[in-house]
């Protein structure tokens, strides 16, 4: 086998490797424990089921920091209830955490091909 076919096998069987430890996190005990206490609590009511949103926002869509969630949840400062330790441990809150850290982000739509291309705003509003 030459160089480059040995290489490439290399190289496919890291790119492998890797999609296999990515699926295997997305399904860690600590991620589909997050799902089932994200579905318990009523999360996905607003959230949307995978926190994609719906009337609420979607948080799993550019994850912030945990200690900011911890925060939001604890003291929310909109029509979200609050969750106290009691209804909603710190554990728990870090398996939803890793719930909604395992999801895939949603791509970006300039790679729909359906979508017509359209200049972006100016700050005045104006297309540039």
């Amino acid at each position: 086998m030459n160089n480059l076919k040995l290489q490439g096998l290399l190289m496919a069987l890291g790119l492998m490797a890797a999609g296999a430890s990515v699926a295997q996190s997305a399904q860690s005990p600590q991620v589909k424990r997050g799902g089932e206490l994200w579905e318990k609590n009523g999360c996905y009511m607003c959230h949307g089921t995978v926190g994609q949103g719906g009337v609420g926002p979607a948080v799993a869509v550019d994850l912030v920091p945990f200690a900011a969630v911890n925060a939001y949840v604890r003291h929310p400062n909109g029509d979200m209830p609050p969750y106290a330790e009691g209804i909603l441990s710190d554990a728990d809150l870090h398996d939803i955490y890793a719930y909604l850290g395992a999801q895939p982000q949603p791509k970006s739509p300039d790679g729909n091909k359906l979508l017509p291309k359209v200049a972006p705003m100016s700050s005045q509003g104006k297309m540039r």
